[in-house]
């Protein structure tokens, strides 16, 4: 917020959306990061690929710059098996795990992100196998209307107008971005748009939540997929979000309908312009409606959960397919000892219509050793049905299977967290064995790649998260650090040739300092160490200044200062030293 006065939001009392029973921070048994308002404002980002890579244990890889095309790692997991959702409505794209980062949304209307980490199928189901993301946008605002303007390196022009209107019974906000650049190397240029509504409706008694969002990608493709040589790719994508949601309480009893549509639209190009050489097409669409339920007895928390949909594809090169989903799940909080000790047991079902049913049962522990002192552990099934992709893809070298069956794994955490209100510390350890993983194999070297069940794969990690704050001169610092370790152990596989490379972040390392020392200007600056098995470790510095004067900011973002020579994915080099410079004026 412009103008905005030095203060701290605390994090035990923030009522997280992540779990479907709903708890303070606090009082969770699982390792959640939560990203507020106030972190977002201060970190001084322009979208949430540059806020995401500073969470421990969270892995995004990007082509290019402004997270153009981008794959989302949890915990060593692949980019199809981490779940996004936006106000509690799931956006996988049934295509591929590519189209994640598709629906990103501004960061002017998100309020806070939950970053959950390990199993967390029982919760929300398909793709929630490393973890998921929640997304929660604004819900409470006042009237206003704010534009922004930046530019930076090569070119990149940022356009923004937002605005917000306060009525008696209705709120409505409302987001027009655009962002553009000529690229950083020959075919890397890019146009998005993105465009957003949420309205809430009938405040004054049972709510009534709409959000409705349009995101185009249209980007040059320089080596992001196939060969680092195909230099003349090209690809265009769009994602779309409508829900409609609401929250009431009856007794001891809380409801939460949703109904909810997604769309997503792909279209690629080998060689730009040239559709006549290979292209191709798709668009899939997702129709659902699900509700929660909690209810408070003396026995605890009851959590209850449906959730149905029916999922379409329509593709030149996948074919034309249809699937109906559906997915309950039921939880019982215990609360004992004086409510020092928590235990959560539950299980969820799923049925697919072209893969049958699946049960996956999970529990939650945890001990209250002090006021602000916790130890817990989970233990739990998760899995990941193959995309569209993986079961009908076709080229010239790659053939996908349809015979393929669903992912799986166990996975069991223990972690101790200390929490208070100007400090946060958190260290958790995990191990997943996963089966059935899809490789691509051959068994000649003329042959084409063929999508197969036959990896499994051993992992074991830690994780160790300090977040600290404290004044100097009466302004408020925070000093955060972060440390992530992986070890894979990968079986061997029978076949000659293996596409399958882990790549995970073996070590990892982030640390932030925020700043200010004067009323009116802050500073961050941050450090970013990755080391990964196949590619050679790389450091990164960020900077940023950031002025306020009431209803004015403005603001100097510095990346890779040092220009760091590295590459995340797919051997596609990111760019040297580039900057952009923002201007933001509110009208109230």
């Amino acid at each position: 917020m412009l103008g905005q006065e030095d203060q701290t939001e605390n994090l035990n009392e923030v009522i997280l959306n992540t779990d479907r029973i709903e708890l303070p921070f606090s009082e969770q048994s699982r390792t959640i990061q939560v990203i507020t308002k106030m972190d977002i404002q201060k970190s001084a980002a322009t979208n949430l690929t540059e806020l995401l890579q500073q969470v421990t244990g969270v892995d995004v890889r990007q082509r290019g710059v402004e997270g153009m095309q981008a794959d989302l790692y949890i915990r060593g997991g692949s980019f199809d098996q981490t779940l996004v959702l936006i106000d509690g409505i799931k956006t996988e794209n049934p295509q591929t795990g590519h189209h994640t980062m598709n629906m990103m949304i501004p960061l002017e209307n998100i309020e806070r992100i939950e970053i959950i980490k390990g199993p967390a199928a029982r919760i929300y189901g398909q793709n929630a196998f490393t973890g998921a993301i929640n997304i929660v946008t604004k819900k409470h605002v006042e009237t206003y209307i704010k534009g922004t303007a930046a530019l930076g390196s090569f070119d990149q022009q940022l356009y923004e107008i937002a605005g917000a209107v306060r009525l008696d019974h209705s709120s409505h906000q409302v987001l027009y971005s655009n962002v553009s650049s000529d690229g950083y190397r020959y075919n890397t240029d890019f146009k998005n748009q993105n465009v957003l509504l949420k309205s809430k409706f009938n405040t004054g008694s049972v709510p009534i939540d709409l959000i409705a969002t349009f995101m185009e990608r249209k980007f040059g493709a320089n080596g992001f997929y196939a060969s680092p040589n195909a230099k003349d790719q090209y690809e265009e994508t769009q994602a779309s979000i409508v829900g409609i949601s609401s929250a009431f309480t009856k007794n001891d009893f809380i409801f939460k309908p949703k109904l909810y549509w997604t769309r997503g639209q792909d279209m690629y190009e080998f060689v730009r312009g040239k559709p006549e050489i290979y292209r191709n097409h798709h668009i899939t669409n997702k129709a659902g409606a699900a509700v929660d339920m909690t209810y408070s007895s003396k026995l605890g928390i009851t959590g209850i959960g449906l959730d149905l949909a029916r999922v379409f594809i329509a593709s030149n090169n996948l074919g034309d397919h249809n699937r109906t989903m559906f997915t309950t799940f039921l939880e019982q909080r215990f609360s004992l000892g004086g409510n020092r000790l928590d235990i959560t047991p539950g299980i969820a079902f799923t049925y697919y219509s072209d893969f049958g049913s699946q049960t996956f049962p999970g529990i939650d522990l945890g001990y209250e050793l002090a006021k602000d002192l916790k130890i817990y552990g989970n233990l739990g099934y998760t899995y990941r049905i193959p995309t569209y992709t993986d079961l009908y893809y076709s080229d010239p070298t790659t053939l996908g299977n349809p015979d393929l069956v669903p992912e799986s794994a166990l996975t069991g955490e223990l972690g101790i967290k200390w929490t208070r209100k100007n400090i946060f510390l958190e260290f958790a350890a995990f191990s997943r064995n996963a089966e059935d993983l899809i490789d691509y194999v051959k068994e000649n070297e003329d042959e084409k790649w063929q999508a197969e069940n036959i990896q499994e794969v051993k992992t074991n990690g830690l994780e160790a998260t300090l977040d600290y704050r404290f004044r100097a001169k009466n302004f408020e610092q925070k000093l955060g650090f972060g440390y992530a370790f992986l070890d894979d152990e990968i079986k061997n596989s029978d076949f000659n040739f293996s596409r399958y490379s882990l790549n995970s972040l073996k070590n990892q390392v982030n640390i932030v300092y925020e700043s200010q020392f004067f009323k009116h200007v802050r500073q961050r600056i941050s450090y970013r160490y990755a080391d990964r098995p196949a590619a050679d470790h790389y450091q990164v510095f960020d900077a940023s200044l950031t002025g306020n004067f009431k209803n004015l900011e403005l603001s100097a973002v510095f990346n890779n200062i040092f220009s760091e020579i590295y590459t995340e994915t797919n051997l596609v080099p990111m760019p040297e030293f580039n900057f952009m410079l923002g201007l933001k004026y509110i009208f109230r």
